[in-house]
């Protein structure tokens, strides 16, 4: 099981929002904002770590670029500034850093004592040279990257109000030990962790709303049922083991029920179950296929998909199963829909020629996009807490990768570690230490 982290988090002098808004925020890949980020100093020579000083620096500066709002002053033109520890609006040269472009600024330092790791990170408007955002993490030295990701999600939050996604988890299905098991990993990859020993098929993991159990299905005892699985103590039930299929559970967004599809009274319908795995109430009752539901984030409708009016597409009705519609007019066979946590776009993939490719489209039918291309098919994608990723498996490198890229398709990024083939990613909300 995880281990308990023991990262407190202080904040120190916050900027007031209106000082935040000042910073003006563009859409990523259009005119970027220029970033000086510096390399953490320490707070005694003695304590010095270049080791520690270097991995923050990468850790923010790969989910700086991810999130596209950016583009990074050269360190090489750095002044003296970038060599003091200034951490205090007054203490920091700004006219160095308006002299090179920058108008945001990060600055810190980091304290290690013994096990101990104390890192003070600091953001500035260099334009109207103030402080947007300070913090002070206290933690063990190994969580030298969480304290990164944590630092990245404040900077996003200052500059955007709405926090980044870095220091959540992605789960996901990995056959690396001969069986298909539930994983565990960080959002660049890092600390993947086994969690699952059912030496059967784990498919379809999906995280509760609170982030401390994960729902997947199981052919552990040889019939596909759900299981729940807590992840810090690793405490495992079964929670639908009901005749035929028990497959492609999805929490409420409140967490109180799941929908899935149950084939114990015939054809595979949808349902809604309590926590509990007691049955509520069917959701969907025709001749046809009705599987991989999806929430919008208000809890009241739900999306999936059916083949009841030829292939498989992707159908909305209300929580009573009442104003049904269709979603995809085009293509003849889509798959696994995932609704956005903003609830304007839901992500699917689409066979065409022979492979999958994601696409997005808004939920009345309109706008429909397509996000990927090349090579190898894409499929199974789902949304980071914030809604600026989705998070996917790709065939694009050979064998199944887990791969990360921005809502608007660009910049894709592989995460998971070669060996064995990796699938089902689901992305966490906001991780609970």
């Amino acid at each position: 099981m995880l281990r308990n982290l023991l990262l407190v988090l202080l904040a120190l002098t916050l900027a007031t929002p209106a000082a935040a808004a000042q910073i003006e925020i563009r859409a990523p890949g259009q005119q970027t904002i220029p970033l000086a980020l510096t390399t953490f100093l320490p707070r005694d020579a003695a304590g010095a770590s270049p080791e520690i000083a270097e991995e923050i620096r990468q850790v923010l500066q790969a989910n700086l670029e991810l999130s596209g709002m950016f583009s990074f002053i050269d360190p090489a033109a750095f002044l003296s500034d970038a060599q003091r520890i200034g951490l205090l609006s007054s203490e920091v040269d700004f006219a160095q850093w308006r002299l090179l472009g920058a108008e945001v600024l990060i600055k810190g330092t980091y304290a290690v004592q013994g096990d101990s790791l104390t890192v003070e990170a600091r953001l500035f408007d260099v334009t109207r040279r103030r402080l947007l955002d300070g913090r002070r993490y206290v933690g063990r030295l190994s969580d030298v990257r969480y304290t990164a990701h944590a630092f990245s999600d404040q900077i996003l939050r200052s500059l955007t109000g709405i926090e980044g996604p870095f220091n959540t988890r992605i789960a996901f299905i990995s056959d690396a030990t001969g069986h298909k098991e539930l994983y565990l990993m960080d959002v660049d990859g890092h600390n993947p962790i086994r969690i699952t020993d059912h030496r059967s098929i784990v498919l379809n993991p999906d995280f509760s709303p609170v982030g401390r159990e994960l729902i997947f299905t199981s052919y552990k005892e040889t019939n596909p049922d759900v299981y729940r699985k807590e992840i810090y103590s690793g405490r495992e039930a079964r929670l639908s083991s009901r005749q035929g299929l028990n497959i492609s559970p999805r929490y409420r967004p409140d967490g109180r029920e799941i929908a899935l599809t149950l084939s114990y009274q015939g054809q595979p319908d949808l349902y809604l179950i309590g926590t509990d795995g007691s049955l509520l109430r069917r959701l969907t009752q025709n001749w046809n296929i009705d599987v991989e539901p999806t929430w919008s984030p208000d809890g009241k409708q739900i999306a999936f998909i059916s083949d009841r009016q030829g292939g498989p597409h992707i159908f909305i009705m209300d929580l009573q199963g009442d104003n049904l519609r269709r979603l995809t007019p085009a293509g003849t066979h889509n798959a696994t829909p995932a609704w956005s946590p903003q609830g304007d776009r839901i992500a699917f993939s689409r066979l065409e020629q022979g492979r999958f490719d994601i696409y997005t489209i808004r939920p009345d039918g309109s706008d429909e996009r397509r996000l990927t291309f090349g090579p190898g098919s894409k499929e199974h994608p789902r949304w980071s807490p914030d809604g600026r990723f989705l998070v996917y498996s790709s065939t694009q490198e050979g064998k199944k990768a887990i791969f990360v890229m921005r809502a608007d398709g660009t910049v894709a990024r592989r995460i998971s570690a070669p060996g064995g083939e990796a699938s089902h990613p689901a992305w966490s909300g906001r991780w609970q230490q």
